[in-house]
């Protein structure tokens, strides 16, 4: 009923909702419970995307990947994701990177987590890749992580980190970069086509209820708020969050949480 009531109060953006709640545990052909998948249609309830039929029982992150690409090949699709897709400006500085592309291409290389039998922490102990050459600081904070109160995408073995999953997650950003996803807000800030965005879903604590795990809660969470955002008509200013010229630049870089303002 809050589905049909709301898509006549504006013109949506899009036809199809996707919130990933991610995990960078294990390797990125594990089968990992703490990936989840929820997908809804502008008229429909969110529910749970079930991993392709094999022997695994839960999502493996080669698995999302390649989900992403298949649904981002449709219309108007809007996809959030909750890890990090960038580094902060000291990161770019010390390295002398100067592009999105450049930078992925670059973290790739050093830290090659989408790898079979590659831990994160395999990188980090010096195992695998070349991490230490590509290493930052847990004090580095990007600056929609301190807007929204979020941790550092470096900072790691704590409660609430988002470090491991999107250090895990980057290259399969990488990988789906030639779908025919706007990767946001590194493609301009403009909504245009689909749209894969990173989220928070501390955003929409306690706005919705899921029995579930706190991932199938989380993943529920943000589909359902991305969906009721555009339902509503509130979506389209959240693409367009309120910052000066010069953060805006460093954004462009950095990346942004959608709904952050």
């Amino acid at each position: 009923i809050y589905i049909q009531a709301a898509v006549h109060l504006a013109m949506p953006l899009f036809h199809t909702y996707i919130g990933i709640d991610y995990s960078g545990a294990e390797t990125s052909t594990s089968s990992l419970k703490g990936l989840r998948v929820f997908k809804a249609q502008r008229d429909t309830e969110p529910t749970e995307v079930q991993p392709p039929t094999s022997p695994k029982r839960y999502w493996t992150r080669r698995a999302v990947a390649e989900y992403l690409v298949e649904q981002l090949a449709k219309e108007k699709v809007l996809v959030g994701i909750d890890h990090g897709f960038s580094f902060p400006i000291q990161y770019f500085r010390r390295y002398n990177l100067t592009s999105y592309d450049q930078f992925l291409d670059d973290f790739w290389l050093h830290w090659p987590t989408d790898a079979d039998h590659v831990y994160v922490d395999f990188v980090r102990d010096g195992l695998n890749g070349k991490g230490s050459e590509r290493m930052g600081r847990s004090t580095w904070r990007r600056l929609c992580e301190v807007r929204a109160k979020a941790k550092s995408v470096f900072h790691f073995d704590c409660p609430g980190s988002v470090a491991k999953s999107t250090h895990a997650g980057l290259p399969w950003l990488r990988a789906i970069r030639n779908t025919r996803a706007h990767f946001w807000p590194f493609d301009g800030w403009r909504v245009k086509g689909n749209i894969l965005a990173e989220v928070y879903p501390a955003l929409f604590k306690g706005r919705y209820r899921f029995e579930g795990t706190q991932d199938q809660q989380d993943a529920y969470s943000v589909c359902r708020g991305l969906q009721e955002m555009d339902l509503s008509g509130d979506l389209g200013q959240y693409f367009e969050p309120s910052l000066t010229d010069e953060e805006r630049k460093i954004a462009e870089l950095e990346g942004w949480i959608l709904g952050v303002m």
